[in-house]
């Protein structure tokens, strides 16, 4: 009769472990969100809550939207913005520096015309 009572404490005390055990687990999104002060941390506590009756299915992917989430850079895309500022920035001054060039090009063609030009008039005018 003892041993019925141990196994009956044992089996609930293995179900509450177990229940707390799924609900502490599930949390960890949560709380991983709650340190990285995440700006989704409700919509991620529900859904934690919720991936409890979809049968985990989307537990795995709370953990990916909690870490994607950092405060010293955000969601990581500044990077992406800075080195895209970058890239304008270099393609404007590449884009003036090629119409300096074409100018200094069609400044020279110019001369070099103007220059080809003027000694055949000297040298109709001394002809005449």
């Amino acid at each position: 009769m003892f041993l019925d009572y141990v196994a009956l404490g044992l089996l609930i005390f293995v179900a509450l472990v177990l229940f707390y055990g799924i609900i502490v687990i599930h949390d960890i999104p949560y709380e991983i969100a709650k340190k990285r002060n995440h700006p989704h941390q409700d919509a991620i506590h529900v859904t934690g809550w919720i991936s409890l009756f979809t049968l985990h299915t989307l537990w795995p992917f709370l953990w990916i939207w909690a870490t994607l989430w950092r405060d010293d850079r955000g969601w990581g895309m500044n990077q992406i913005k800075q080195e895209q500022s970058d890239l304008h920035h270099d393609l404007t001054q590449l884009s003036q520096q090629v119409q300096d060039l074409t100018k200094q090009v069609a400044d020279l063609e110019q001369t070099r015309h103007q220059a080809s030009t003027a000694p055949a008039q000297k040298t109709s005018e001394g002809d005449a």
